[in-house]
Protein backbone atom coordinates (compact mmCIF):
# COMPACT_ATOMS: atom_id res chain seq x y z
CA UNK A 1 0.00 0.00 0.00
CA UNK A 2 3.17 2.34 0.54
CA UNK A 3 4.33 1.83 -2.73
CA UNK A 4 1.00 2.26 -4.23
CA UNK A 5 0.67 5.89 -2.34
CA UNK A 6 4.18 6.95 -3.47
CA UNK A 7 3.66 6.31 -7.02
CA UNK A 8 0.26 7.66 -6.89
CA UNK A 9 1.69 10.84 -5.10
CA UNK A 10 4.53 10.74 -7.92
CA UNK A 11 2.30 10.93 -10.94
CA UNK A 12 0.06 13.68 -9.04
CA UNK A 13 3.22 15.52 -8.75
CA UNK A 14 3.90 15.17 -12.26
CA UNK A 15 0.97 15.84 -13.72
CA UNK A 16 0.49 19.23 -11.51
CA UNK A 17 3.95 20.47 -12.78
CA UNK A 18 3.13 19.75 -16.27
CA UNK A 19 -0.61 20.56 -16.72
CA UNK A 20 -0.88 23.14 -14.42
CA UNK A 21 1.10 26.06 -16.47
CA UNK A 22 -0.43 25.94 -19.68
CA UNK A 23 -3.53 26.42 -18.52
CA UNK A 24 -2.01 29.44 -16.89
CA UNK A 25 -0.48 30.56 -19.81
CA UNK A 26 -3.59 30.22 -21.37
CA UNK A 27 -5.28 33.40 -19.90
CA UNK A 28 -3.59 36.83 -19.06
CA UNK A 29 -4.82 40.00 -18.02
CA UNK A 30 -6.54 42.55 -20.33
CA UNK A 31 -9.35 42.72 -22.94
CA UNK A 32 -9.63 41.51 -26.50
CA UNK A 33 -12.09 43.57 -28.59
CA UNK A 34 -13.12 43.24 -32.15
CA UNK A 35 -15.49 46.02 -33.25
CA UNK A 36 -18.05 45.46 -36.17
CA UNK A 37 -18.39 48.43 -38.31
CA UNK A 38 -21.39 49.15 -41.07
CA UNK A 39 -20.09 49.52 -43.79
CA UNK A 40 -23.64 48.74 -46.00
CA UNK A 41 -25.55 50.98 -48.28
CA UNK A 42 -27.62 52.54 -45.90
CA UNK A 43 -25.10 54.29 -44.24
CA UNK A 44 -25.32 56.29 -46.94
CA UNK A 45 -28.77 57.82 -45.69
CA UNK A 46 -29.25 61.22 -43.92
CA UNK A 47 -29.94 61.48 -39.43
CA UNK A 48 -29.72 64.62 -37.04
CA UNK A 49 -26.41 65.68 -35.98
CA UNK A 50 -25.51 67.41 -33.03
CA UNK A 51 -26.44 70.70 -34.54
CA UNK A 52 -30.08 69.29 -36.27
CA UNK A 53 -28.74 68.80 -39.32
CA UNK A 54 -29.76 66.37 -41.64
CA UNK A 55 -26.48 64.49 -42.21
CA UNK A 56 -24.69 60.99 -43.74
CA UNK A 57 -25.26 58.35 -41.02
CA UNK A 58 -21.41 57.02 -42.04
CA UNK A 59 -20.54 60.77 -40.82
CA UNK A 60 -22.14 60.44 -37.75
CA UNK A 61 -20.83 57.03 -37.22
CA UNK A 62 -16.96 57.92 -38.19
CA UNK A 63 -17.06 60.17 -35.63
CA UNK A 64 -18.34 58.59 -32.71
CA UNK A 65 -16.05 55.56 -33.84
CA UNK A 66 -13.06 57.99 -33.44
CA UNK A 67 -14.10 59.09 -29.97
CA UNK A 68 -14.63 55.64 -29.34
CA UNK A 69 -10.76 55.00 -29.93
CA UNK A 70 -9.57 57.94 -28.19
CA UNK A 71 -11.54 56.87 -24.66
CA UNK A 72 -9.74 53.52 -25.74
CA UNK A 73 -6.58 54.76 -26.26
CA UNK A 74 -6.91 56.85 -22.85
CA UNK A 75 -8.20 54.17 -20.78
CA UNK A 76 -4.95 51.85 -22.06
CA UNK A 77 -2.66 54.48 -21.28
CA UNK A 78 -3.92 55.57 -18.22
CA UNK A 79 -4.00 52.86 -15.78
CA UNK A 80 -3.32 53.40 -11.55
CA UNK A 81 -0.26 51.34 -11.86
CA UNK A 82 1.42 53.59 -14.57
CA UNK A 83 1.72 50.52 -16.70
CA UNK A 84 -0.47 50.61 -19.83
CA UNK A 85 -3.33 47.97 -19.94
CA UNK A 86 -3.54 45.21 -22.30
CA UNK A 87 -6.00 45.91 -24.87
CA UNK A 88 -5.66 43.81 -28.40
CA UNK A 89 -8.42 44.27 -30.89
CA UNK A 90 -9.36 44.34 -34.48
CA UNK A 91 -12.04 46.37 -36.54
CA UNK A 92 -14.54 44.41 -38.70
CA UNK A 93 -16.15 45.59 -42.04
CA UNK A 94 -18.47 44.27 -44.17
CA UNK A 95 -17.44 42.68 -47.48
CA UNK A 96 -19.78 40.32 -49.96
CA UNK A 97 -21.59 38.00 -47.20
CA UNK A 98 -19.28 38.00 -44.92
CA UNK A 99 -16.83 40.60 -43.41
CA UNK A 100 -12.72 41.28 -43.53
CA UNK A 101 -10.83 42.92 -40.85
CA UNK A 102 -9.85 46.24 -41.96
CA UNK A 103 -7.48 46.78 -38.87
CA UNK A 104 -6.24 42.70 -37.81
CA UNK A 105 -6.29 41.55 -34.03
CA UNK A 106 -3.39 42.63 -32.48
CA UNK A 107 -2.52 45.36 -29.96
CA UNK A 108 -4.85 48.31 -29.48
CA UNK A 109 -3.14 50.55 -31.98
CA UNK A 110 -5.18 54.18 -31.75
CA UNK A 111 -3.38 55.84 -34.78
CA UNK A 112 -4.29 52.79 -37.48
CA UNK A 113 -8.01 52.30 -36.41
CA UNK A 114 -7.96 56.60 -37.11
CA UNK A 115 -5.95 56.27 -40.39
CA UNK A 116 -8.31 53.68 -41.70
CA UNK A 117 -11.73 55.22 -40.77
CA UNK A 118 -10.33 59.00 -42.17
CA UNK A 119 -9.78 57.60 -45.17
CA UNK A 120 -12.93 54.52 -45.36
CA UNK A 121 -15.59 56.20 -47.84
CA UNK A 122 -16.59 52.75 -49.79
CA UNK A 123 -20.42 52.24 -48.21
CA UNK A 124 -21.55 50.00 -50.83
CA UNK A 125 -22.33 46.44 -49.50
CA UNK A 126 -25.78 44.46 -47.38
CA UNK A 127 -25.61 43.52 -43.97
CA UNK A 128 -24.02 40.53 -43.01
CA UNK A 129 -24.55 40.31 -39.43
CA UNK A 130 -24.68 37.13 -38.58
CA UNK A 131 -21.24 36.44 -40.78
CA UNK A 132 -19.80 39.59 -38.97
CA UNK A 133 -20.31 38.35 -35.62
CA UNK A 134 -19.22 34.72 -36.50
CA UNK A 135 -15.94 36.20 -37.40
CA UNK A 136 -15.56 38.74 -34.89
CA UNK A 137 -16.15 36.56 -32.03
CA UNK A 138 -13.89 33.38 -33.17
CA UNK A 139 -11.12 35.99 -33.62
CA UNK A 140 -11.48 37.25 -29.62
CA UNK A 141 -11.77 33.29 -28.43
CA UNK A 142 -8.75 32.70 -30.09
CA UNK A 143 -6.91 35.67 -27.73
CA UNK A 144 -5.34 34.88 -24.24
CA UNK A 145 -7.05 37.94 -23.08
CA UNK A 146 -8.84 37.15 -19.53
CA UNK A 147 -12.25 39.68 -21.20
CA UNK A 148 -13.33 39.43 -24.41
CA UNK A 149 -15.86 41.41 -26.30
CA UNK A 150 -17.38 41.97 -29.45
CA UNK A 151 -18.59 45.34 -30.67
CA UNK A 152 -21.31 46.08 -33.02
CA UNK A 153 -22.59 49.31 -34.60
CA UNK A 154 -24.92 48.98 -37.37
CA UNK A 155 -27.90 50.80 -38.98
CA UNK A 156 -29.53 47.55 -39.76
CA UNK A 157 -30.83 44.15 -39.60
CA UNK A 158 -29.14 41.45 -41.30
CA UNK A 159 -29.71 41.37 -45.08
CA UNK A 160 -26.76 38.25 -45.63
CA UNK A 161 -26.44 35.29 -44.59
CA UNK A 162 -27.09 33.78 -41.09
CA UNK A 163 -28.94 35.89 -38.80
CA UNK A 164 -26.67 36.80 -35.53
CA UNK A 165 -29.47 34.85 -33.47
CA UNK A 166 -28.43 31.73 -35.33
CA UNK A 167 -24.63 32.73 -34.75
CA UNK A 168 -24.66 34.00 -31.31
CA UNK A 169 -25.52 30.52 -29.89
CA UNK A 170 -23.03 28.76 -31.52
CA UNK A 171 -20.42 31.45 -29.99
CA UNK A 172 -21.39 30.72 -26.51
CA UNK A 173 -21.12 27.22 -26.98
CA UNK A 174 -17.67 27.73 -27.85
CA UNK A 175 -16.62 30.09 -25.48
CA UNK A 176 -18.16 27.69 -23.18
CA UNK A 177 -16.27 24.62 -24.41
CA UNK A 178 -12.68 26.89 -23.90
CA UNK A 179 -13.79 28.24 -20.58
CA UNK A 180 -13.84 31.49 -21.91
CA UNK A 181 -15.53 34.92 -21.43
CA UNK A 182 -17.15 36.53 -24.29
CA UNK A 183 -19.81 39.21 -24.42
CA UNK A 184 -21.12 40.52 -27.13
CA UNK A 185 -22.49 44.04 -27.91
CA UNK A 186 -24.82 45.78 -30.19
CA UNK A 187 -25.78 49.35 -30.75
CA UNK A 188 -28.20 49.97 -33.06
CA UNK A 189 -27.87 53.08 -34.59
CA UNK A 190 -31.38 54.42 -36.19
CA UNK A 191 -33.21 51.29 -36.31
CA UNK A 192 -35.34 49.79 -33.83
CA UNK A 193 -33.76 47.69 -31.21
CA UNK A 194 -36.76 45.15 -31.22
CA UNK A 195 -35.07 43.89 -34.09
CA UNK A 196 -32.23 42.71 -31.77
CA UNK A 197 -34.53 41.62 -29.20
CA UNK A 198 -33.41 37.71 -29.97
CA UNK A 199 -30.01 38.20 -29.32
CA UNK A 200 -30.47 40.00 -26.15
CA UNK A 201 -32.71 37.47 -24.91
CA UNK A 202 -29.43 35.30 -25.39
CA UNK A 203 -27.69 37.85 -23.73
CA UNK A 204 -26.47 40.46 -25.78
CA UNK A 205 -26.15 44.05 -25.03
CA UNK A 206 -28.45 45.69 -27.04
CA UNK A 207 -28.81 49.87 -27.05
CA UNK A 208 -30.59 52.16 -30.00
CA UNK A 209 -29.36 55.68 -31.28
CA UNK A 210 -31.56 57.66 -33.03
CA UNK A 211 -29.06 60.47 -33.49
CA UNK A 212 -25.39 61.69 -33.18
CA UNK A 213 -26.01 62.51 -29.54
CA UNK A 214 -27.58 58.90 -29.08
CA UNK A 215 -24.92 57.31 -30.75
CA UNK A 216 -22.13 58.91 -28.80
CA UNK A 217 -23.50 58.51 -25.70
CA UNK A 218 -24.55 55.10 -25.99
CA UNK A 219 -21.15 54.36 -27.34
CA UNK A 220 -19.76 56.22 -24.19
CA UNK A 221 -22.28 53.50 -21.74
CA UNK A 222 -20.98 50.01 -23.90
CA UNK A 223 -17.30 50.81 -23.58
CA UNK A 224 -17.52 52.66 -19.93
CA UNK A 225 -20.01 50.31 -17.84
CA UNK A 226 -19.46 47.06 -19.78
CA UNK A 227 -15.84 47.07 -21.48
CA UNK A 228 -13.08 49.18 -20.14
CA UNK A 229 -14.34 49.05 -16.48
CA UNK A 230 -14.18 45.15 -16.70
CA UNK A 231 -10.78 44.86 -16.99
CA UNK A 232 -10.93 45.55 -13.43
CA UNK A 233 -13.13 42.83 -12.84
CA UNK A 234 -12.52 39.02 -12.37
CA UNK A 235 -13.38 37.59 -15.90
CA UNK A 236 -16.69 36.07 -15.65
CA UNK A 237 -17.61 32.65 -17.96
CA UNK A 238 -20.73 31.61 -19.55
Amino acid sequence: MKVTLTRLVVVAAIFSCTAAPSLVAATEDGIALAIVYDTSGSMKERVRDSSGQMTPKHVIAKKALLDAVRQIQNFATNAATGSPRKIDAALFIFKGGSATEAIPFGPFNAKAITDWVNGFSSFDTGTPLGNALAQAGDRVLKSNRAHRHVLVITDGMNTLGPDPAVTLPKLKDKAGRQEASLAVHFVAFDVDARVFNPIKKLGATVVSAADEKQLKSQLEFILQRKILLEDEEPAKKN
